[in-house]
């Protein structure tokens, strides 16, 4: 296959090497600054984001025109933030091979924008090109782990059938198994609000508050994000696979997580602008939060985990109040 991925961060640089190193695949990753596809191409390896680990020889480095590029692609991945998907799917309409992207959120609103809410990344693309014949690979995996051929599982999810066979076709290897799923609602789900959940659970872990807190925390988050994604037209067992569950454990317990260590930080004092400085890499839960809440709030969907991470981000509650207000709520059932 030929494969063109679009964005040269860690993720889609993980990726682009995997599938080169593993698939035999002729594999083109593009970056949109030209310094650093010049280092890339000379060092033969991505010392921006992934020191250390060395291309494959048949992965090519290009910075040339995006979409000459994707003329010739069996498969496009768009490996950009959320916050730049629209523009890429503006730039990739009319696009006729598979498009899948890796971005894990919701589209970003103002925050003074309280009538309007964040989309999800399938939303963004009807808007923005509905002639695309597209999906999501999402699935709990550190871009340094798969760079360096660990074993990682992910799922590939569209509701065309096309689309969720290019991508185990592109990936799928000794070292990365692929699953199909067609419930690409919740799968991007599981893939938005566990990055919210895992800034909780790094703030639980920062104070000290035990294994057992933690547990809970990831548990009771579970049930917030079944019940969001369910409400937007997710099956519920989605969210028992590796979108969901299988995600969210990782993201909220392993050191590589930002948006878990952005927790930490909070925890030790750090002000949110520190904690995300301090990262060098985006932080999704970051970013997507505040919309998470805001679209549970738009279909009547009780997310407090979520409410008291939007309120710990936004400096209206301290990290150790944000334990009382969870811990003091009243009684309620557990399948709620």
């Amino acid at each position: 296959m030929k494969i063109v991925v679009l964005g040269a961060g860690a993720w889609g640089t993980a990726l682009a090497m995997s599938a080169a190193q593993t698939g035999g695949h002729a594999v083109a990753l593009w970056a949109r600054d030209a310094q650093q596809v010049a280092d890339m191409q000379a060092e033969r390896q991505n010392t921006r984001y992934l020191p250390g680990i060395a291309f494959p020889p048949a992965l090519a480095v290009s910075g040339a025109d995006p979409l000459a590029l994707v003329r010739a692609a069996d498969l496009v991945v768009v490996a950009t933030p959320m916050a730049a998907l629209r523009t890429m799917l503006l730039a990739l309409r009319g696009c006729t091979a598979p498009v899948a992207w890796l971005c894990k959120g919701f589209e970003a609103v103002a925050p003074a924008d309280s009538a309007s809410y964040g989309l999800l990344a399938h939303e963004v693309c009807a808007q923005a090109a509905p002639d695309l014949i597209a999906g999501v690979l999402s699935g709990p995996s550190f871009a340094q782990e798969v760079a360096r051929g660990q074993p990682t599982a992910l799922v590939a999810a569209s509701r065309h059938a096309v689309v969720r066979d290019a991508l185990v076709a592109a990936f799928h290897s000794r070292s990365v198994r692929v699953y199909a799923n067609d419930d690409i609602v919740g799968v991007e789900v599981g893939g938005a609000v566990k990055n919210v959940l895992a800034i909780a659970t790094g703030l639980c872990d920062g104070l000290n508050l035990g294994l057992n807190a933690r547990a809970a925390l990831i548990t009771r988050g579970l049930a917030e994000m079944t019940r969001l994604g369910v409400a937007l037209g997710a099956r519920p067992d989605t969210f028992m696979g590796l979108s969901g569950m299988g995600d969210l454990v990782l993201t909220a317990t392993g050191d590589l997580s930002r948006n878990r260590r952005v927790g930490l930080l909070l925890a030790q004092g750090q002000s949110l602008q520190q904690a995300v400085d301090s990262l060098g890499h985006v932080a999704e839960g970051v970013y997507c939060a505040r919309t998470v809440a805001q679209r549970a709030i738009g279909l009547g969907v009780d997310m407090p985990i979520t409410q008291a991470v939007v309120a710990l981000l936004d400096g209206r509650l301290a990290p150790a109040d944000a334990v009382g207000l969870l811990m003091g709520r009243d009684p309620a059932s557990e399948l709620r």
